[in-house]
């Protein structure tokens, strides 16, 4: 990813991992989102910040999920606080992509919270 990023850098300020809902963190024991956010953020310089994003609602896992059943089942799933984001820049990161619709929902309550912009980075995506 961060090969990927200075061949392609974007202008953001900050990065911020895809949150679990706090009872899949609990089972699974880390958030692999957050794993790949801090090993970049190293690499590349940019802040973390793993307080803008939250999940609030668990979601069933999207493995098996069509797409729009995916858009549903992450609808209102995240939270934002209000101005968290006033003017930031932000670079959404994420382990896998299949119908984008776990980061278009996240895109959409980080602008909510004043984000000017929203650029997501997985490290693959499914076909």
């Amino acid at each position: 990813m961060a090969e990927y990023w200075q061949k392609h850098p974007l202008p953001a300020d900050v990065i911020v991992p895809v949150p679990l809902h706090p009872s899949r963190l609990r089972a699974r024991g880390y958030n692999q989102a957050a794993l790949l956010v801090w090993a970049l953020a190293r690499r590349i310089g940019l802040p973390v910040d793993e307080e803008a994003l939250f999940r609030v609602r668990a979601t069933a896992s999207q493995m098996r999920l069509k797409a729009g059943d995916r858009r549903r089942n992450v609808q209102d799933a995240f939270y934002c606080p209000p101005s968290r984001m006033d003017g930031r820049r932000v670079l959404l990161i994420d382990d896998v992509c299949t119908t984008g619709a776990t980061l278009e929902a996240c895109a959409d309550v980080l602008r909510a919270g004043g984000a000017r912009a929203v650029w997501a980075l997985t490290l693959a995506r499914a076909f």
